[in-house]
């Protein structure tokens, strides 16, 4: 696509049983930063089958502009309805930036949509921002399991793209009053060339439980928790929050806990109002899932753990006594 022509930061929107997921959202923040920045517009693309309460939710957090494409083929999303929709939508309107969530889905949309348009995509960033000088965005992510951050440019391609984190952002205020102008596309997939069809969906929680993402208050446990058992007490504390219980990798590397409970560099990355960090130690693959964090909370015996050195406020001591201290006077000052 043509330096010259190119215009707009794009956030794709992606949708599940009609609701916007909470990572387009956060990606409108940012691509509001971009766009101002490049003195562009901030589109979101609008992908589904029903797509109102999603193209409402866009509008409410501040896009200027709305490319709405509606139908019964798009109800799940499949590689080859959602691909071509969006290329059909990016050979029209030419974007310069365009910014999609690092679920499984956006994973495989946002290469397809690369491949397609023969640019560049960089995975899982953390940190975006504009080189004044050429207009190229700078994409940040961890490298050689977060031990370093790389900083990669897309100078010689338009669009220039990149998928991010579920979590890694912080949800943009909403913007009361908002207008935003809005586009129906009619793009039609005919069923002989959608090759794939969803069966069934498979939860990967429990009905009472929440995804880490979503979760307000997260406690989590690491090694210092020493089995899967005492992960109980996690839970105790978590559920007198309103939250959802995590881990550190070397807890699901000791099978005491799923892989979905994992925060961090190889699990999800977290952005809750409080996260509190229960014997684990802070390997820095650890800390770059949760450093985003309003407040993080550390127990730990050892006070010279790590994880003290971003931690705000800091317990020095045994895990196993604080905890339910702590779920003993949460429960008594509600009751009281």
């Amino acid at each position: 696509m043509s330096f010259d022509t190119c215009k707009d930061v794009w956030v794709f929107i992606e949708c599940f049983e009609g609701q916007p997921k909470n990572v387009g959202l956060e990606l409108l923040g940012q691509g509001r930063k971009l766009a101002d920045g490049l003195n562009q517009k901030l589109c979101a693309v609008v992908i589904g089958k029903d797509i109102d309460a999603a193209v409402k939710a866009a509008g409410e957090y501040g896009a200027d502009k709305i490319y709405a494409v509606q139908g019964d083929e798009y109800e799940n999303y499949s590689s080859d309805a959602y691909g071509k929709v969006f290329l059909e939508l990016c050979e029209k309107y030419d974007p310069n930036t365009i910014l999609v969530g690092a679920t499984v889905n956006g994973r495989d949309l946002g290469s397809k949509v690369a491949v397609s348009l023969k640019t560049g995509l960089t995975a899982d960033c953390t940190a975006l921002s504009i080189e004044e000088e050429t207009g190229n965005v700078i994409w940040e992510r961890p490298a050689f399991g977060g031990n370093l951050y790389a900083r990669i440019l897309c100078s010689e391609t338009r669009p220039q793209m990149g998928t991010c984190r579920p979590g890694a952002f912080k949800m943009p205020e909403k913007t009361p009053g908002n207008q935003p102008e809005i586009i129906r596309e009619e793009i039609r997939v005919p069923e002989d060339e959608i090759r794939t069809k969803v069966i069934d969906f498979i939860k990967a929680c429990e009905d009472n439980d929440m995804r880490l993402d979503e979760a307000e208050f997260i406690v989590s446990g690491g090694r210092g928790m020493k089995s899967a058992e005492n992960f109980s007490l996690l839970k105790d504390l978590a559920d007198v929050l309103g939250g959802t219980v995590g881990c550190s990798r070397a807890a699901v590397d000791a099978g005491w806990m799923p892989q979905n409970k994992q925060v961090g560099q190889t699990g999800s990355t977290v952005s809750p109002k409080v996260y509190f960090a229960c014997g684990i130690s802070g390997a820095v693959q650890h800390v770059a899932g949760m450093s985003e964090s309003d407040t993080i909370i550390a127990i730990n015996k050892d006070e010279t753990a790590p994880i003290f050195e971003v931690a705000d406020y800091c317990m020095v001591g045994d895990v196993f006594e604080i905890v339910p201290a702590l779920v003993k006077e949460l429960k008594a000052r509600q009751q009281g």
